[in-house]
This record gives C-alpha cells, sequence and structure tokens, in this order.
C-alpha cells in the first residue's frame, strides 16, 4: 500500500489529499481519490492506466476530487477501452456523473473511458473485480454518506475509516485487518464528524487490526509526532503487507 496523499481537507503540511494505491497479485486500485491524485501517481511511477478499480469512502471534495482528472488522463491521453470499476456509496454513480460535469462542461464531447458503479449495501460485501469491500455507515455529515471500508484481496485485509468520529463500527471494520489506516484530524480537541488522536488512542485495546496507521491529520497532529505506539502516513510512503 502506498500512501499517495494523507492530508485533511486543508493539505496541512503540504501534504497531498486522501489516496492511497494498493497493488497485489490481482489486482490494482485506489482507496478514495483526491484531487491530487493524478498528481500523485505520476510523481511515484504509478501507471494509472494500470488501475483496475477506485474505492470511495464517501461524497466530499478532498476523497472524490480527483475523479474528473483520472477520467480525463485515462480517456484522453490513454484512450482507454477497458473499464474502470468505481465503488462508493448509494448514488456513487449520479454523484461521480455530477463531480465530473461540474468541473468539465461539455466533457460528452470527449474520448471517455467506461466507468463501471457498485454500491455499497449495508452488511453485504461486494466483488469488485477480484477486491472484495464492505461499506460500514459511519459518522460524519450525512449528505456525504460516510463509509468505512473493510478491504479484502489476496489474502489480505485492509481498514479504512474514511472520516467519522469515533464509532464502535470501526471495531468491526478492524478486526483482524493487516492494517487499519485511520483518521486522527485533531490532537485531542473534539470536532463534529472528526476523530482526535486521543480517543483513538484510548480505543486502541478494542480494535483487532495488527496494524495502525493514522491519517488526515492537521497542524495540531503534525506537530506532536512522533507518538509512541503509532504509526502515521506520510505522502509517499510504501507499507508491506
Amino acid at each position: 500500500m502506498r500512501v499517495l496523499g494523507c492530508s485533511d481537507a486543508f493539505n496541512s503540511g503540504g501534504r497531498l489529499f486522501p489516496c492511497f494505491y494498493v497493488e497485489s497479485e490481482s489486482a490494482r486500485f485506489l482507496i478514495d481519490c483526491g484531487p491530487t491524485a493524478v498528481l500523485a501517481m505520476k510523481r511515484a511511477n504509478v501507471d494509472p492506466d494500470a488501475l483496475d478499480a477506485v474505492l470511495l469512502s464517501h461524497f466530499h471534495g478532498d476523497h472524490i476530487g480527483g475523479l474528473p482528472f483520472l477520467e480525463l488522463e485515462l480517456g484522453i491521453m490513454r484512450r482507454r477501452a477497458r473499464p474502470l470499476l468505481v465503488a462508493g456509496p448509494p448514488r456513487v454513480e449520479e454523484r461521480t456523473r455530477a463531480v465530473v460535469a461540474a468541473l468539465y462542461p461539455g466533457r460528452d464531447a470527449l474520448p471517455r473511458i467506461p466507468f463501471e458503479y457498485f454500491e455499497f449495501a449495508e452488511g453485504e460485501q461486494l466483488a469488485v473485480g477480484a477486491v472484495g469491500v464492505r461499506g460500514f455507515p459511519v459518522v460524519h455529515t450525512p449528505e456525504s454518506q460516510p463509509h468505512a471500508l473493510r478491504i479484502e484481496i489476496d489474502g489480505k485485509v485492509i481498514a479504512y475509516s474514511g472520516d467519522t468520529e469515533w464509532t464502535d463500527a470501526l471495531i468491526a471494520v478492524a478486526d483482524g485487518a493487516d492494517l487499519f489506516i485511520c483518521e486522527a484530524t485533531t490532537f485531542e480537541t473534539k470536532v463534529e464528524s472528526h476523530l482526535d488522536l486521543r480517543t483513538l488512542l484510548g480505543r486502541r485495546a478494542d480494535l483487532g487490526c495488527r496494524r495502525l496507521v493514522i491519517t488526515h491529520m492537521s497542524d495540531d497532529v503534525l506537530k506532536r509526532l512522533p507518538v509512541d505506539g503509532i504509526e502515521a502516513a506520510v505522502d509517499g510512503a510504501v507499507f508491506e503487507l
């Protein structure tokens, strides 16, 4: 798993927007697709055309704003014919089309690639190509349809909180995961719709993941790193599972 971006919505610390690239024997995919996703892939020599899928946690711009640029890259620059699989909360097709149309009016007149859409249904696992994924509703801005993700690929499990306050749903998401990527937006300040690191540390014993990595960090957290017992994401870092 390569960190392509791990910032909050404000690019704190000069970091890029949320996006994680996973490469395995069976699939290559993104977890979230922030506005800087294509830029980050090119800096890391990751071929966008090799992507099989994009998994979206919710519909806020810092997590999905890269989709129009990815569609342009694959449609115009690569002339890709193979579908890109896009999985996300209910209405993912409608929301994706709306984002592309808003940023690129008239896009329909230019070469496009086919997107194949998959919607999360509570309690059900989706087969998105070779990737198995379950979405768990979490506590964030309701209109963004926030979900944490539990992803299975080639015998490994990656858990991802998306954006959320503490919720016991995270216990199920992280249980037995090889890697849990979890937001820690503030250090101890309580912010509606987001998780603080002190709360996360207080619940660490409840999380049955093998490895915990924090992301979506504000300057409030970044200035306090390193923190004993916690791994923090950094743009460009690679985690072997």
